[in-house]
């Protein structure tokens, strides 16, 4: 793994985790899991396969200083603020660049700051097979999770035939990304045996994915270039500065997964949950006689199948059912479960606001 280089994405603001989660303070500050931010956790999964100073956190600008104190042993040098918010390709793009500066053969892991793996070792040995894979031929390795449920919020990776290889995790040839289904097409998938979740991961090397920027994102090929060619960390953060701003907001799965055709993704089996919404949460603590799910200090009179997160104040409910109740220092959030992806609808509303900002 000498030329394997981690890049964490933590610029995304976990909108569905709100009230907890907000621009100010997102998801992955968030302690619920373990007692430590889940980006230290993001950290942590990595050791003893990637060493700290080859471990870079792309960020937002405003985020650097919080950034640092989650990611522990990461130098300060490696936590790259963005000046803007633009989506995951040209994040991508600039951490092609800083390793292709550092190492011209280096293998780059695209990894995220607010996902859970209950079983460390397996993604470990994923991980080392698809920076291998990656790493042996010209292909972009992408991470596919098995579903365990015919989920709607998630988009899928449809795989073909397997490739041949002495690796333990089993590797397949992409036929290409679909979009989140509604509930049919979801069990469809399920079914079939042929669809993953897309776990947002993604393995290569500088070179395979300078080729595709150049091929499929002439504007993020040059950010790539400009940044490889920086000379320290003001260099670096001018570069930044100036171009972020009339960069488009676009996805790496727009930008350049949907376009090429050398894709082969990994089967991922190492416990994979992305903890997107609060009734996610639920599945990471146990729950009482009644199926009630309570972080913090709660009393309660007849109710069942509730979650309710209120680490610093009681809740007491009544002869409620199928409830989230999310209290935080600014704000409290009450929904029916089945409603829990709405939120993100419902901080637009709170942000248009005259007061706002403050809440969001």
């Amino acid at each position: 793994m000498k030329n394997a280089y981690a890049v964490i994405l933590a610029g995304g603001s976990g909108e569905r985790f709100w009230p907890l989660s907000t621009k100010a303070r997102p998801k992955q500050f968030i302690s619920l899991f373990s007692g430590r931010p889940l980006l230290t956790l993001a950290v942590e999964r990595l050791e003893g396969v990637i060493p700290a100073d080859r471990i870079y956190v792309i960020t937002a600008e405003r985020l650097v200083d919080d950034t640092a104190a989650a990611a522990r042993n990461v130098p300060r040098v490696n936590i790259i603020g963005e000046p803007c918010k633009r989506d995951t390709a040209p994040a991508i793009a600039v951490a092609c660049g800083l390793v292709k500066k550092r190492d011209p053969e280096g293998v780059v892991c695209i990894l995220t700051a607010d996902q859970l793996m209950s079983d460390m070792q397996t993604f470990q040995r994923t991980l080392t097979d698809s920076v291998e894979i990656a790493a042996r031929n010209d292909v972009i390795v992408t991470m596919g999770i098995q579903p365990t449920y015919p989920a709607t919020g998630f988009g899928y990776i449809r795989a073909g035939a397997p490739v041949e290889g002495a690796t333990v995790t089993e590797f397949y040839h992409s036929e290409g990304f679909v979009e989140k289904p509604d509930e049919d097409k979801a069990l469809e998938y399920l079914n079939s045996g042929r669809y993953f979740w897309n776990a947002g991961m993604f393995i290569w090397s500088t070179r395979v994915m300078s080729a595709a920027l150049a091929r499929c994102a002439p504007d993020l090929c040059e950010l790539c270039d400009l940044i490889a060619e920086c000379e320290g960390y003001d260099e670096q953060s001018e570069v930044l500065n100036r171009s972020y701003p009339a960069l488009r907001s676009i996805s790496i799965d727009y930008a350049v997964m949907e376009h090429v055709d050398n894709i082969v993704m990994a089967r991922g089996s190492f416990g994979w949950d992305d903890v997107g919404s609060w009734p996610a949460v639920a599945g990471h603590f146990a729950a009482d006689m009644n199926g009630n799910v309570v972080i913090g200090s709660c009393e309660q009179m007849d109710c069942s199948n509730n979650i309710v997160v209120s680490e610093e104040r009681l809740t007491a409910l009544i002869g409620v059912r199928g409830l989230v109740v999310v209290h935080s220092d600014n704000a409290t959030l009450i929904c029916p479960r089945d409603r829990a992806e709405q939120v993100k609808k419902l901080i637009r509303r709170i942000a248009a606001r005259p007061d706002g900002e403050k809440y969001v």
